[in-house]
């Protein structure tokens, strides 16, 4: 470039550059995007002979988001850094761009909506010109040159020559893109690759010591012995888990096999567990599914699987996938038990995994269907639309579904975290508390839709705390841990509001079905765990009037038509109910129904 060319871009006056400049500068962007750049040195040089060519003085890159509503500032030149800055999409020129689809020309900035240009060097820009950088017939970015010369008008020309640079810029973004995921995979390759050589390590240590085991516990004299029974079925059941382990049932199944190979992996865990047949039947053209589309579809048939496996003593399961137009079909036939249909409206009957194959259905916006006849097995089939229907749920709005886990040992805590974190997606630990008298103040701050909650905290036990929570957030749904259900604080945290009780021997399916059917105000309250609180609140002695009271209350009638009914005053009657909530602790007249309730659930 000669120095009176170099003159007019360094002091503003316009002059046209030369097309064997043009050729050169056009040529060095060329070499550019084939050496070995970064992408925000390489968009430095792209802008830089941008700005050249166009006698401007300054200008800047930046990459859209349209999903987001957002462009990011990757690189400027001549104007107050503003580099890794993101700014909403409906202002500055790079908004403009992107709302007209097409280059815009301004013959002032001041008639840029938004611009984000500090004042200093606002004030001194002019003319600009700005044209979108697309790849794929979407727009990725945007590329701006401004002039400080009052005198200066961008023409038609100026902007095919920027479109050419804007080429070149979405050439470098695409190719750094594709770099980065590039090494993520290798990354993630790296990680399956480890991930493998551990679990062939568990397979030949634990799995293989577990079967000793059961050897030596069937060849025992004993075989009726009580404590021989519950290790047989302690190490059968770590066996099974440490075989699901090894065929790599880890959350990140799905990051290097499609959704059937997937699958088969689910049906292998399934063979190796119980010697069930199975069969896995695909038709159609498989897609290029969203994540969430797959992840919750997988999960989906995880649920349905792990249903057969304990409940149904199924002979063979078979799964079919459907892919269509608009949806994939998922069908979980089995040949086992099956079961009442109608204990899908009653969730005290109906097992958490079925709740959860409803609720994974519901969020996809797809159609399920669940038949099963006593004797005859079970049919689920679930029909999921590539791209998520919105439902229309407030429960779509919550997710992910917020918990907060409560336990004083921090290896605990550690533990139940990264047990939900892999588990599932739609569960957010929003935070963890070892200190019992902390746990109010995080309720309030954190608004959590689950507290999981050791029963025996120190300094505030669980019960104490339980009703702590309740009064501090009536919406908070509290799951209380412990493995004695003789323990007399179960039945006080009950009575307080929990909803459920667990056992610290769940894994982290189970552990996350369990927090799930809480967050959606499901009882969680085991036969066992029902039994214990009711045997001892037949040691609370009532009195014949005060049995009648509480069937009454139980009905939802007020004092007033109890007293009508037994034809005593409803002073007495209020009396009787004191003492009926004095006697079983329960806290008020609707906790008492809703205990009577749940004391009598079916079994």
């Amino acid at each position: 470039m000669s120095s009176e060319e170099t003159l007019a871009v360094t002091t503003g006056r316009r002059a046209r550059v030369s097309p064997h400049d043009q050729v050169d500068a056009l040529t060095g962007a060329v070499e550019d995007l084939a050496g070995q750049f970064s992408l925000q040195p390489l968009l430095q040089r792209i802008l830089r002979r941008a700005v050249v060519l166009l006698g401007g003085d300054a200008g800047s890159i930046s990459t859209v988001d349209e999903r987001a509503g957002t462009y990011r500032k990757e690189v400027d030149l001549g104007v107050g850094c503003q580099e890794g800055k993101v700014f909403p999409l409906e202002e500055g020129a790079t908004g403009a761009v992107v709302a007209n689809r097409a280059p815009v020309v301004f013959d002032n900035y001041a008639q840029v909506r938004g611009g984000h240009v500090a004042p200093p060097d606002r004030a001194r820009l002019h003319a600009t010109v700005a044209v979108p950088i697309e790849w794929g017939g979407q727009i990725i970015g945007a590329c701006v040159v401004f002039s400080t010369d009052p005198q200066v008008r961008f023409r038609d020309e100026d902007i095919e020559l920027l479109g050419l640079f804007a080429t070149h810029a979405a050439i470098a973004i695409v190719n750094a893109r594709l770099h980065a995921e590039a090494a993520e995979r290798a990354r993630r390759l790296a990680v399956s690759s480890e991930r493998e050589r551990v679990v062939r390590d568990v397979h030949d240590t634990v799995a293989r010591a577990l079967g000793s085991i059961l050897l030596h516990l069937d060849a025992c004299e004993e075989p009726g012995s009580e404590h021989i029974s519950a290790a047989r079925e302690a190490a059968r059941a770590a066996l099974a888990e440490t075989r699901r382990t090894v065929l790599g049932l880890g959350p990140a199944l799905l990051e290097l096999h499609s959704l059937e190979d997937a699958i088969a992996v689910e049906l292998a865990w399934a063979r190796s567990t119980t010697s069930i047949r199975t069969d896995l039947v695909v038709t159609g053209e498989p897609p290029a599914l969203q994540p969430e589309i797959g992840q919750q579809a997988l999960r989906l048939v995880q649920e349905a699987l792990t249903n057969v496996i304990t409940h149904a003593r199924a002979a063979s399961v078979r799964v079919g996938m459907m892919y269509g137009v608009e949806d994939v079909a998922v069908v979980v036939e089995d040949d086992g038990v099956g079961f009442d249909p109608a204990v899908l409206t009653d969730r005290r009957r109906s097992g958490l995994g079925l709740h959860g194959i409803v609720a994974r259905a519901h969020r996809l916006g797809a159609e399920l269907e669940i038949e099963s006849t006593p004797g005859w097995g079970t049919r689920i089939r679930a029909r999921i639309p590539y791209e998520p229907r919105d439902t229309g749920s407030a429960a779509r709005a919550d997710v992910p579904w917020r918990v907060l886990v409560v336990d004083a040992r921090p290896v605990v805590r550690a533990g139940l975290v990264r047990l939900l974190g892999q588990a599932e997606p739609d569960i957010l630990v929003v935070g963890e508390i070892g200190d019992a008298r902390d746990v109010v103040d995080a309720v309030r701050v954190l608004d959590p839709h689950v507290v999981l909650l050791d029963l025996r905290m120190p300094v505030l036990d669980g019960a104490r705390l339980t009703s702590y929570i309740r009064a501090a957030g009536p919406g908070v749904s509290v799951l209380v841990m412990t493995d004695d259900l003789s323990d007399e604080l179960l039945r006080d945290a009950v009575h307080a509001g929990a909803c459920g009780c667990i056992g610290t021997d769940l894994d982290g399916a189970a552990l996350a079905r369990a927090v799930l059917a809480a967050a959606r105000r499901d009882a969680l309250l085991t036969e066992s765990v029902i039994g214990a609180v009711r045997g001892r609140d037949r040691n609370d002695r009532l009195t014949s009037r005060e049995r009648e009271v509480r069937t009454l209350v139980e009905l939802g009638m007020r004092d007033k038509q109890i007293a009508d009914r037994l034809g005593i005053s409803a002073k007495t009657v209020e009396k009787h109910v004191g003492a009926l909530l004095r006697k079983t602790g329960a806290p008020n007249r609707t906790a008492l129904a809703r205990w009577t309730d749940l004391s009598e659930a079916p079994r």
